[in-house]
């Protein structure tokens, strides 16, 4: 495989960076900002909130560059949202009831997440996804850069809105939004709990999960990471107005990242070269939903 040239490389940082300060533009409009009385600069907390972002990957990129190891990527950016959305509460001029139910939300969602992400990662040695990458110093600043603006985009929701000058009574969108993030996030850990028991259990060396959630869907924790940031949305969205609603691409990104980006179209690419051929597992395509949770198809006998 080709590598890319250096120069590509820095136009896509550079690229990624830019889409980074106009989502902080955006997202900014409306919203409180951090007063400074000395030299630096006035600025909007959403604003501060995506650089914060970026600078915690970078600095964490310096040491994981120099040991060549991926090892505290998933932890990071799971670190990230819970500093992020923890600093965001203590600056903001005012705390309601919404800004305390949406930073519980992120905080445990990125604990849980990250935990588990983390000692995934202490067991299998690291992920392979990286192995070529982290040698090059570039291609592997690049992946913490895009690592930066995939936690401030599916932040965005929530960070906007806990920065927002605007205030609104808890409606009707905040329990549904809390229903929908109470499934999704439910949804998540069983299908997350259910695959670790199987790949853990040595009778399931070289064998492809079908039970449990994982009957019903293909990606079932796929399924509930997305529902669960729907709720999010719908918790933030009575504080939102004008450029603020850029926070809808919040969910929207989860769903392209995941269907069609990095989830879905990776781990079918290995579960291809893994169980391609094997029937059972063309049998478990054919009959099981690819991220929705439904009943199984019927499928004639082979």
């Amino acid at each position: 495989m080709t590598k890319p040239h250096p120069i590509a490389l820095t136009v896509i940082i550079g690229a990624v960076i830019a889409l980074g300060v106009l989502l902080a533009l955006a997202g900014s409009q409306g919203g409180w900002t951090l007063s400074s009385s000395g030299p630096l600069p006035t600025i909007p907390g959403f604003a501060f909130a995506v650089l914060l972002t970026f600078l915690v990957q970078w600095f964490a990129f310096i040491p994981s560059a120099f040991a060549q190891t991926d090892r505290y990527f998933d932890a990071t950016g799971s670190i990230t949202y819970i500093v992020v959305t923890t600093v965001l509460i203590v600056l903001s001029p005012s705390v309601d009831v919404r800004d305390l139910l949406l930073a519980c939300v992120v905080i445990v969602w990125a604990a849980r997440l990250g935990s588990f992400l983390f000692a995934r990662n202490i067991r299998s040695g690291g992920d392979d996804r990286f192995d070529d990458i982290k040698t090059s110093k570039l291609r592997f600043f690049l992946v913490w850069t895009l690592q930066a603006l995939w936690v401030s985009l599916t932040a965005a929701a929530a960070w906007i809105s806990l920065t927002s000058s605007s205030t609104a009574p808890l409606d009707w969108t905040t329990w549904v939004g809390l229903s929908l993030w109470l499934i999704g996030f439910t949804i998540e850990v069983v299908a997350d709990v259910q695959k670790n028991r199987f790949k853990t259990d040595p009778r399931n060396h070289g064998r492809f999960i079908s039970t449990g959630l994982w009957s019903v869907s293909q990606h079932p924790n796929y399924f509930g990471e997305i529902i669960l940031w729907i709720g999010v949305l719908l918790i933030a969205a009575p504080a939102l107005h004008g450029w603020q609603w850029v926070a809808l691409f919040s969910p929207v990104f989860v769903i392209l990242l995941l269907t069609k980006v990095s989830g879905i179209p990776t781990l079918e690419k290995k579960a291809a070269e893994k169980w391609g051929d094997d029937p059972e597992y063309q049998r478990y395509q054919a009959r099981t939903s690819k991220l929705i949770i439904m009943p199984s198809k019927n499928t004639p006998a082979q």
